[in-house]
């Protein structure tokens, strides 16, 4: 039997896209039709938001702790977030949490290291372009990384919450994105880490001037294996 997995929501279009491709890949491993069992829960982005804005990361363990407790009392074995911002506070987490976690920074770097980049360029949330949990994980596995400009940050960081999260592409804002990424591969990237959920949304592989981690595809398939594993 598979372990059944347990989604950690923040922010929905991301949870969606995770599900999708957990039930979506099942099938190649399992059979047609098939894959693990899956919940998820929920709470708004609003709460969240109250903290992330306020840099309390431990109000938003609490929060990330009442899901995890939620989604035990449902059967889950093992817990994901496909939200790399919330992450800051994976740390807090740990230390009360009632499953074991698989943690998005980590699966995004271990996929790095195995495709051999060596320098990567980080975008998401303002939060996450300049808070740690990329740079802990990739300088453990010794790849190099840049993040954009401070005007770009803030750009960027406008995009993702009042388009990207409400599952809106604009084509202005598409070619923003890319427009970056062709940049920072002048500057020596050999790849972009889609390090918020729904930027695999704007920014597609096929138009992208680098190879692209999407970690919320990368997330998902490393639940999916551990879950058949």
């Amino acid at each position: 039997m598979s372990k059944h997995i347990g989604i950690v929501a923040c922010s929905y279009e991301g949870a969606a896209l995770c599900y999708r491709t957990i039930c979506n890949e099942g099938s190649e491993f399992m059979g047609e039709h098939l894959h693990p069992e899956v919940s998820l829960h929920n709470h708004p982005l609003g709460e969240y938001m109250k903290f992330i804005e306020t840099g309390n990361w431990e109000g938003v363990a609490e929060i990330m702790l009442s899901s995890a407790e939620k989604l035990k009392k449902t059967g889950a074995d093992f817990l994901i977030s496909p939200d790399n911002t919330i992450h800051q506070a994976f740390s807090s987490v740990l230390k009360r949490t009632p499953l074991p976690w698989l943690h998005i920074g980590e699966e995004v770097a271990k996929e790095a290291g195995e495709m051999k980049f060596k320098k990567l360029l980080i975008l998401g949330t303002k939060f996450l372009m300049e808070g740690p949990v990329y740079p802990d994980v990739l300088n453990k596995s010794g790849i190099g990384y840049l993040i954009p400009s401070q005007e770009q940050r803030v750009k960027i960081n406008s995009i993702i919450f009042s388009e990207l999260v409400y599952g809106v592409i604009r084509e202005e804002s598409k070619r923003y994105f890319l427009d970056i990424v062709d940049e920072f591969r002048t500057k020596g990237c050999d790849a972009a880490i889609l390090g918020c959920t729904e930027i695999p949304l704007i920014v597609l592989p096929d138009e992208s001037s680098l190879p692209v981690l999407d970690s919320t595809r990368i997330l998902a398939r490393a639940a999916l294996k551990h879950a058949i594993a």
